[in-house]
This record gives C-alpha cells, sequence and structure tokens, in this order.
C-alpha cells in the first residue's frame, strides 16, 4: 500500500497537485475527506486549524505550503516530536527574485514618478541616478533574501543585507545583530523586507526604523504583513521620509477596503502574490524529503520552530 499524503490548501488545486504526484509512489488525499486519519504518513499544510494534525496519530512528517510558517505557530497547532520541512524550491525562489527585482528597477528608476507625469502629460525628464550610487537594503538574508541580494547585485548596485546572525556572502555587505540594525537601515535607500515573521521581528518596519532610512527611501516588503506598522508607514510617506512603498503584505488580509493605502499615490499594493507555491516544483521538493526520510537520511530545509524559520 503507498504511504498517504493529506493536503490541506486555501487554493482550490487539487487537481494541479494531483498531476504533480501521478508519478510517484505516493497517494494523496484531501484534508477534508479523510476517512481514517491513522492512514495519513505526511500532511502538506496551510493554516491549519489547531489540534487538526493531532489527529493524525501515525504522521512522520509536516511539509509547509509556503516558505514561512508562521501559520503553524499558534498554541496547540502542531503536535510533538514531529518534523516540519519549509518550502524551499527554485520555482518559489524564482518568482520572489522577479517580484523584489521589478519593484527594485520600478523605484530606481523613478517609474511612479513618470506613471504621474504621463497621466499629466508632462514631458519632464528626471535625472538618472547610476546602480552602482544606489545602496539597496535586503532585511532578511535567507535562501529568498540572498536569492535576491545576488541578482541585485549583479546589476550593478551596492548591496546590503541584515540578519539576526552574521553571513559572508560575496559582493554583499553583512550586519548583523540589534546592534548594527541602524547602521543597516541608514545605507538603504531602498529596503526590502524578507525576513521570517518571528517574536522578534514583528512590527520591525515603524515608525523608529523608518525614520532611520535615508530621506526619500523606498519600501517593498514581500515578508510578512506583521513586519509592518501600516500608520507608521502612512505618517512617513505623507511627511516624505518614504518616496513610495511596494507592499504585497498586510497586517489585516485581504487588506480591509477602507484601508487609506488603497488610495494613497505612493502605495503599489498586490494581494500576497509576491511568490505563489506551483504544485508541480513543491511536490518535487516534498517527495525528495520523503525519500530522503525512507532511507533515513537528514531532511532538507528541516524548520526550527523555537527560531520561527
Amino acid at each position: 500500500m503507498k504511504e498517504l499524503l493529506a493536503i490541506k490548501s486555501d487554493f482550490n488545486r487539487i487537481d494541479e497537485w494531483a498531476e504533480a504526484f501521478a508519478d510517484m509512489d505516493i497517494e494523496i488525499c484531501l484534508w477534508d475527506e479523510i476517512d481514517d486519519p491513522s492512514t495519513i504518513d505526511y500532511a502538506l499544510v496551510w493554516v491549519p486549524e489547531a489540534g487538526a494534525l493531532h489527529r493524525f496519530e501515525n504522521l512522520k512528517i509536516i511539509f509547509s505550503i509556503g516558505a514561512g510558517l508562521d501559520h503553524l505557530m499558534g498554541p496547540g497547532v502542531l503536535p510533538p516530536n514531529i518534523p516540519v520541512v519549509r518550502m524551499v524550491e527554485d520555482t518559489l525562489t524564482a518568482g520572489m527574485v522577479e517580484y523584489v527585482l521589478y519593484n527594485v528597477l520600478r523605484f530606481h528608476r523613478f517609474m511612479p514618478e513618470y506613471e504621474k507625469n504621463h497621466r499629466r502629460k508632462s514631458w519632464d525628464a528626471i535625472l538618472q541616478i547610476p546602480a552602482e550610487q544606489r545602496t539597496v537594503g535586503i532585511l532578511g538574508l535567507g535562501v529568498l533574501g540572498q536569492a535576491c541580494a545576488r541578482v541585485i547585485a549583479d546589476l550593478g548596485f551596492n548591496v546590503v543585507g541584515w540578519s539576526r546572525t552574521e553571513k559572508h556572502l560575496d559582493r554583499i555587505t553583512s550586519t548583523f545583530g540589534d546592534e548594527q540594525l541602524d547602521e543597516f537601515l541608514a545605507k538603504s535607500e531602498i529596503l526590502v523586507c524578507l525576513l521570517p515573521l518571528t517574536r522578534q521581528t514583528r512590527g520591525i518596519i515603524n515608525q523608529r526604523t523608518l525614520s532611520k532610512l535615508p530621506n526619500g527611501a523606498y519600501l517593498i516588503n514581500a515578508g510578512r504583513g506583521g513586519h509592518q506598522i501600516e500608520v507608521d508607514i502612512l505618517s512617513a510617506l505623507e511627511s516624505g521620509q518614504l518616496a513610495g512603498a511596494a507592499l504585497d503584505v498586510f497586517e489585516v488580509e485581504p487588506l480591509p477596503v477602507h484601508s487609506p493605502l488603497w488610495t494613497h499615490a505612493n502605495v503599489t499594493i498586490t494581494p500576497h502574490v509576491a511568490s505563489m507555491t506551483t504544485p508541480f516544483s513543491s511536490a518535487k521538493h516534498v517527495y525528495e524529503n520523503i525519500q530522503r526520510f525512507r532511507r533515513s537520511e537528514p531532511l532538507t530545509h528541516l524548520a526550527d520552530m523555537e527560531k520561527g524559520y
């Protein structure tokens, strides 16, 4: 009998998942159609309810559908002593690189200003700044942050990164720890947030940290909405401390229709789509780890739930 993988997703994509796993010796089933919880060997989940995973008494591995783990961090969500594997695979990473690079170049080349000029039928030119004179700050140097940093550096930008612990990356200036955060912010003309959401990083984009950026900086948040204090972002935009923001994540999702972010002239909003899980490539990542488990080999991208990433 094949081992059984239960899939819980907020997206109606079970046909895609079924096709992705079709050639693998693993059987899949929908979360809501499980007859016997004791038959479930693995779970691929997004936002499981508290206690739901505990009913699978023979569960071997929990796979996160997304790269982040905050959807698994609530009380009573995870059963004890079951390994959790993060979703880290090339297609998901490429999607984030595309989103971040697009917005970095958009701000760097003053495209929001040119879009306004277009609507005003204005032919005004804006003096271009060479890439080597522009510093992009990457807040979070995990898999996604490092991938974005390398591509941005390839285009000639100065890139500075910040992480909880020291990293050593070619062409990237690494800062780390609370004592170096202000130094990092002071250099970041375009700030990109790709941090995991943890107790330490919640609310990190706030009035104090925004005030440490160069005047007229830009903000790109493709991490989590819990990283940002939206009233502080709006205040920084109104004062000119921020010249613009591209936000893919929000404190409340979907973003409420009454939020002033919707109508702010210097804010670009996308609905948490910077990088989306693709069943075809994600299934390979899941299956490779299942095979490693069968061979008693270490799992790849094993989560540290105490750290939150």
